[in-house]
């Protein structure tokens, strides 16, 4: 039965959910993690699929019908397709899918496709070898691009989107080279700005290329025209003339879309967060695992949503980086 829907303080209904599986990665990517890695949460820390499926059920009744699945890497946790497979057989879970580095894409693939996925995100900085290795500190591009190569086989799995974070003097030469992709395959190429949400607190706003910058190079070559942006998107989309695929910037740092964001964020240790920068987190593992009924658990919800920050404040005086890194938050 659905339920009122999830609506913060300043008006916006809530539509959309980032539901991160694992904290875990087989990756270290620099603008991320550190090269050591970080400590992982202890298995017994992380939600069951059965409790996932619960908190995600129960958000869709009070209308956030897409639902992403991230991490860490969520194909590092086993069987996923399973948890796909829960989630799909829900009638008020409209749009499911995945972001990923790719790696074990290929592989898990088939299952992921016969148990409901519906849209696909490859995180992918580089198409050179030597430079994906740099930036990730894993020899794998070969095993991304065979995983991309593959899901084109499933046209339900449209539009693929590929995401390479901004980087700057990194993906200034990267620019050309995942325009003249998009052109010749069917997907979405994103550049997104990179945000301060790394373990090593190395981010800086001069390590930021802005999206304008990119845009600018790409359309000296192969001229671009605008598509707009989706409501409640986070892309601005532009298309060639002469081109299979399209260029979507996501600039958060340059051009901040707080205002129409319908956004919340679920951790794999059971926390709500209401925006990617937030310093405070709701927990609901602790209340699922007493016995909490569903009108509880809605009512956590609803009090956190309440109060979802009316926008983050990167470029302000005195902003504060949230303590967890992305990879622990969840894309």
């Amino acid at each position: 039965m659905a339920l009122e829907p999830l609506i913060d303080g300043h008006g916006r209904a809530i539509g959309d959910v980032r539901v991160s599986v694992t904290d875990r990665c087989n990756f270290r990517c620099q603008y991320c993690m550190p090269a050591e890695g970080l400590p992982w949460l202890q298995r017994e820390a992380v939600l069951t699929y059965e409790e996932l499926a619960r908190i995600v059920g129960l958000l869709a009744r009070m209308g956030v019908h897409d639902v992403r699945l991230t991490g860490g890497e969520p194909l590092a946790r086993r069987d996923l397709h399973h948890l796909v497979a829960m989630l799909d057989a829900d009638p008020e879970v409209h749009d499911l899918s995945l972001t990923t580095n790719g790696y074990l894409l290929r592989r898990q693939l088939p299952d992921l496709v016969a148990a409901g996925l519906k849209r696909l995100n490859v995180s992918l900085d580089s198409l050179v070898r030597d430079r994906f290795f740099e930036l990730t500190r894993r020899d794998a591009l070969d095993e991304v691009l065979a995983g991309l190569e593959a899901a084109e086989a499933y046209e339900q799995l449209r539009p693929i989107k590929v995401n390479a974070v901004a980087l700057r003097d990194f993906t200034e030469d990267e620019a050309l080279r995942f325009a003249d992709l998009a052109r010749r395959k069917p997907y979405e190429v994103r550049f997104i700005e990179w945000m301060p949400l790394d373990a090593d607190r190395a981010w800086g706003p001069e390590r930021v290329l802005p999206n304008d910058e990119l845009r600018a190079i790409i359309h000296a070559t192969h001229p671009l025209e605008p598509m707009g942006r989706l409501r409640s998107g986070t892309s601005s989309r532009w298309r060639f003339s002469d081109g299979l695929g399209t260029i979507g910037f996501i600039s958060p740092v340059s051009h901040p879309f707080c205002s129409d964001c319908n956004r919340i964020r679920l951790t794999a240790d059971g926390r709500l967060r209401t925006c990617l920068f937030s310093l405070n987190e709701t927990d609901l593992r602790a209340p699922l695992r007493e016995g909490a009924a569903d009108e509880e658990l809605a009512a956590i919800v609803r009090e956190a949503v309440w109060q979802k920050e009316l926008k983050h404040h990167i470029n302000e005086p005195g902003f504060v980086q949230p303590a967890r890194s992305m990879s622990q938050i969840g894309g």
